[in-house]
């Protein structure tokens, strides 16, 4: 089943009231930037199940759950980190305060595994993406873009703008119990790495 909804904060809310439930025959909720796609086993009840909790879902606000916390270490030497400050008027220590000073939730996965959309930047770090994409972007940048932020768990094209990068493994296949690092409704914090 695809939910659409009207907004981030109204997926964040759906998405934590169908988690909460513990609904046994869902095996997959994906959340995205205005959807919630519920996968469940088949031949059983679950959808009729994950129908109730979406019809009942209070989406003004998410259900209370203790988010994950994750950490990720960061050298602020991205190739557009002055391009950064200088569209913000900032300078770079400045985007750097804002950028680790920040607490970011995982607002869902997409574009690649363990691509994680950090919502929670700071309004003067918001900016257009490149206009000319990178063919590649080394694994680890950390980029923005618009109202998010986010590390390339691979090398791959990108046209967000890079103003650092992450020793963190993002994605592991071999990682168990799900190879992503990041799932959505975590917290995440960037620290400055030495």
């Amino acid at each position: 089943m695809l939910v659409e909804l009207d907004s981030l904060a109204e997926v964040e809310a759906l998405h934590g009231a169908l988690l909460v439930a513990d609904l046994p025959d869902v095996v997959e909720l994906v959340p995205a930037a205005t959807t919630v796609l519920i996968a469940v086993r088949p031949g059983s009840d679950g959808l009729n199940r994950a129908r109730a909790v979406v019809e009942a879902a209070d989406l003004s606000h998410p259900p209370d759950r203790t988010p994950r916390q994750v950490r990720l270490p960061i050298v602020y030497d991205g190739p557009d980190l002055e391009l950064v400050a200088s569209t913000a008027r900032l300078s770079v220590d400045e985007v750097v305060a804002l950028h680790s000073g920040a607490e970011y939730t995982v607002a869902f996965c997409g574009f690649a595994p363990g691509f994680g959309y950090l919502v929670g930047l700071p309004e003067p770090l918001r900016q257009a993406r490149l206009d000319n994409p990178r063919t590649k972007v080394p694994a680890g940048s950390v980029g923005i873009a618009g109202e998010f932020t986010g590390a390339y768990p691979t090398a791959s094209p990108g046209g967000w703008r890079l103003i650092g990068r992450t020793s963190a493994i993002l994605f592991d296949a071999k990682r168990t119990p799900d190879p992503a690092l990041l799932a959505p409704g975590d917290h995440v914090r960037f620290e400055v790495a030495s």
